[in-house]
């Protein structure tokens, strides 16, 4: 599924890294398929053009027979500059693999039937994205909806009867624009576009720009084919996690039915909606959210997870079994110090659950007594440009378990677990990256200099690395900031490295996967000396290994990193020059601009901007800039509404003024995701790579 082959326009891409084996451990490859490239010969290492020829396994949904596999492959289209998603069959018994829908067109949400003979998926095949069934015995594709807005959430019946998703349906306009008197256009003339009316708390979002009236309903299509019919209504949102019961006849899922729900952002709770009555009946009542509801193999109890609502940055996800005879509620594993996420029942008394655990995303068997027992930490490789831990997994009838199996060396895969043991089904890179030279990843753990915390980091060594020589330094921070980097595939930091920068990332106090006692440690301090101490704690304990240049130095980041890399070059002038990605140099500003001040301005912050202005002010690396003299590049989307790029602006003018050597880079177009399109990824990397190569001095 390469859509790369444009030797014009290859020709016009900059180039740089990426190689080497794949790390097999103790998994078992079996029969992997790899899509062979009919590219020309290619550089050893890593470069720019390859990140459109890269490939990954998502959304791995395993058949609840445990036969087969269905997973979204993901690949790029150089003449689109987009990501293509085709269905590919894995058989697990024999690993075989066989495209289902492969072509121009885009498929997601592969679901199967109870009896694993029916697939259901969302596809724009007919021209907008319909909801769509495939008899695998038959070899028949049938679309089943006709819907004028997208689909999603696809779930089955038990009986296989009926297919339920939500969907967006339109609301009332704002009051005033109802009100406004109405002139008429005359026919054929030209006027300007309307004005735009908002009149909601919640009125934009990244990616979407200002929102439309729409709520999110839940709604229910016989799987044989005809009408949806609508079961919910008013303006709130339901069921981003539906699930049926086990007789069918109803639907489980998480809302907030508030009236002020867009002001509570952590709550929502359980309700059942009956199909036949429209009875909706709430059976959680709890302060905080619950939501990811599934049921135990005898229908007796529920499994969900639990969420505080404490105003504070993070809190782990607790799972909780409700008790439908008597609706007792009871925590399981509850003095567990991790989010767990994904629960799906084993048996009636075990489940198999994900985790994060010091940089690694695991699956593990939790029993409803609360014992875990890991099962493989090598879920990952979703996550493209950095290397943030991602993946996930599904489990069948059988307990077979199919998850996305990724390494530093690899995007994803698609790998099996059986009686203990791991077999890789793919290998979806081995054409294009077998041959290559990669970075190679290394763990270092090392003491913050503010109070002695332990850190934890990787860092990443160029291909064909001599430990005997210097290479310069680039310290890359993680966004969030409650999220964990791992050793995980990074395209961006491979061009780093194979452009002859040693990378070092770590995860500093704030991270997630190493419970809330350390991601509470950047509680109110977000951006602060304290995790800027992690960071130069951990270049000097870089430089201590002894092939780091100590005159070439550089620091970048994006989004949370952007700030932490902003925010530390007001506090060192130890770098030559820093890259500053989609930040907030204005906490005052930002937080009634941004589309998640309902959100920040109580959970990060101890109250609205107006009546804390001191803290606010302290935590902005614009309190700092009269101190910055080290050279910076920006780079934001145009239409970032998580970190508008008025914040990057006014970092530019503020360095502009100081005679600071500075670049805006804008991204048109481009929301706060730059690197969602192959192009704006490369984009990105080849403009800091450029920046950096301004200020690098030659390393003996």
């Amino acid at each position: 599924m390469r859509h790369v082959k444009h030797p014009l326009l290859l020709s016009l891409l900059s180039s740089t890294l990426l190689a080497s084996a794949m790390l097999a451990g103790n998994f078992v490859y079996a029969n992997p398929v790899a899509v062979k490239s009919t590219a020309p010969a290619s550089s050893q290492y890593f470069e720019a053009e390859d990140i459109f020829a890269l490939e990954y396994a998502n959304d791995v949904q395993i058949s609840p027979d445990g036969s087969n596999i269905v997973y979204v492959r993901h690949s790029n289209d150089i003449m689109t500059d987009s990501t293509r998603t085709s269905l590919w069959l894995l058989n697990v018994k024999t690993g075989q693999q066989l495209p289902l829908f492969a072509d121009t067109f885009n498929y997601g949400q592969p679901r199967w039937s109870a009896d694993s003979q029916q697939l259901a998926f969302i596809s724009d095949m007919s021209g907008s994205s319909q909801i769509h069934l495939h008899y695998l015995t038959e070899n028949k594709t049938a679309q089943l909806s006709s819907l004028r807005q997208s689909p999603s959430n696809l779930t089955w019946a038990p009986n296989s009867q009926h297919l339920a998703f939500t969907m967006n349906v339109d609301a009332r306009e704002a009051d005033v624009k109802q009100r406004v008197k109405k002139v008429k256009k005359p026919v054929g003339a030209k006027w300007s576009e309307p004005a735009i009316v908002l009149d909601r708390a919640r009125y934009q979002a990244d990616g979407q720009g200002f929102l439309k009236p729409q709520f999110r309903q839940v709604f229910v299509l016989p799987a044989s084919g005809g009408s949806p019919r609508q079961l919910t209504q008013g303006e709130f949102h339901y069921g981003s996690d539906l699930r049926f019961t086990p007789d069918s006849k109803a639907l489980v899922f998480s809302a907030n039915l508030d009236p002020d729900w867009e002001f509570q952002p952590r709550d929502s709770n359980l309700y059942r909606l009956d199909l036949a009555s429209s009875e909706l009946l709430a059976l959680t009542s709890m302060a905080g959210d619950e939501s990811a509801p599934v049921f135990s193999p005898d229908g007796k109890q529920l499994a969900f997870l639990w969420q505080s609502n404490a105003l504070v940055p993070y809190s782990n996800s607790k799972l909780k079994v409700l008790t439908l005879n008597n609706n007792n509620i009871s925590d399981i594993a509850a003095d567990f110090d991790r989010s767990i996420d994904n629960p799906n029942w084993l048996t009636n008394a075990s489940f198999v659950v994900q985790y994060d655990d010091r940089g690694q995303r695991k699956l593990a068997t939790l029993t409803t007594k609360g014992k875990l027992t890991d099962l493989t930490a090598s879920v990952g490789g979703v996550s493209q440009p950095q290397p943030y831990l991602s993946g996930q997994y599904s489990v069948s009838a059988n307990g077979t378990i199919a998850y996305t199996y990724g390494t530093s060396q690899r995007p994803s895969d698609v790998a099996v677990l059986q009686k203990g043991k791991s077999t890789v089904l793919t290998a979806l890179n081995e054409d294009l990256l077998a041959h290559k030279k990669l970075a190679q990843v290394h763990e270092i753990i090392y003491k913050s200099s503010f109070d002695g915390e332990e850190i934890q980091g990787w860092y990443m060594t160029p291909p064909n690395f001599d430990p005997a020589k210097k290479y310069p330094l680039l310290l890359e921070i993680h966004g969030g900031p409650h999220l964990a980097y791992g050793a995980q595939w990074s395209a961006e930091m491979q061009r780093y490295a194979k452009e002859g920068y040693v990378v070092f990332y770590d995860n500093h106090r704030g991270s997630s996967s190493y419970g809330e006692r350390f991601a509470l440690l950047l509680q109110n301090k977000y951006s602060s000396p304290e995790d800027y101490a992690d960071h130069d704690s951990g270049v000097n304990a870089m430089l201590a290994l002894g092939f780091i240049d100590e005159n070439n130095l550089f620091i970048a980041g994006g989004s949370a990193g952007g700030i932490a890399a902003a925010y530390a070059i007001g506090l060192t002038n130890r770098y030559k020059a820093a890259a500053v990605v989609k930040p907030i140099i204005n906490w005052l500003s930002k937080v009634l601009t941004g589309d998640s001040y309902l959100y920040q301005t109580f959970y990060q912050f101890p109250g609205v901007p107006w009546e804390n202005v001191e803290h606010y002010w302290q935590r902005s690396p614009l309190s700092l800039v009269g101190n910055v003299k080290t050279p910076t590049i920006l780079i934001t989307g145009e239409q970032d509404r998580r970190t508008p790029i008025s914040e990057s602006e006014q970092f530019y003018q503020a360095l502009q003024i100081l005679r600071v050597d500075t670049a805006l880079v804008r991204i048109p177009g481009s929301p706060h995701g730059i690197s969602n399109k192959p192009s704006r990824m490369i984009e990105k990397v080849e403009y800091m790579l450029a920046w950096f190569e301004k200020y690098r001095t030659p390393s003996n």
